[in-house]
């Protein structure tokens, strides 16, 4: 999945996962860019008890950056292991695995394709998604890995 098309626009991963955490809500996109601008938004009950007022602040100084990530997606500027893990709770609603073996550390998630490709155009520079044993389930969700790209 190396040839996936990458967003221009960049978002932190904390950015990245309060956003997905906003669009599980099901509102359309010119609605949940006036609810964030104008800060009119739920409390988070999450684990992660997102402070939605950077993502506001972040949306009103850099309106044309925010606008371009809902409407036409974004990359996520610089992955960590466990951002990547968080990232597909929030935004895929998959419990993935981690694993944190030094110089192996990855993650592996059952995704259908379309997923798949979805997460590997988020990922920052560095990062690759790999199908890792090929066997698809009753809902066509197949095994991905997620790891450090070696040269």
């Amino acid at each position: 999945m190396a040839d996936t098309l990458k967003p221009e626009t960049k978002l932190s991963q904390w950015d990245a996962l309060m956003l997905e955490s906003l669009k599980a809500y099901g509102w359309p996109n010119d609605e949940l860019i006036s609810k964030v601008q104008a800060g009119n938004l739920p409390t988070d009950e999450s684990k992660f008890h997102f402070e939605y007022t950077a993502l506001t602040a972040l949306a009103n100084e850099e309106q044309d950056t925010f606008v371009q990530a809902v409407t036409n997606g974004y990359q996520i500027k610089y992955n960590t292991i466990r951002g990547i893990h968080s990232w597909i709770l929030v935004a895929l609603k998959q419990e993935a695995e981690l694993i944190l073996e030094p110089e192996n550390e990855a993650v592996i998630a059952r995704l259908s394709e379309a997923e798949a490709q979805h997460l590997a155009s988020v990922l920052s520079f560095g990062w690759g998604v790999s199908p890792h044993d090929g066997e698809q389930d009753s809902e066509d969700r197949a095994a991905y890995k997620v790891a450090p790209v070696r040269a």
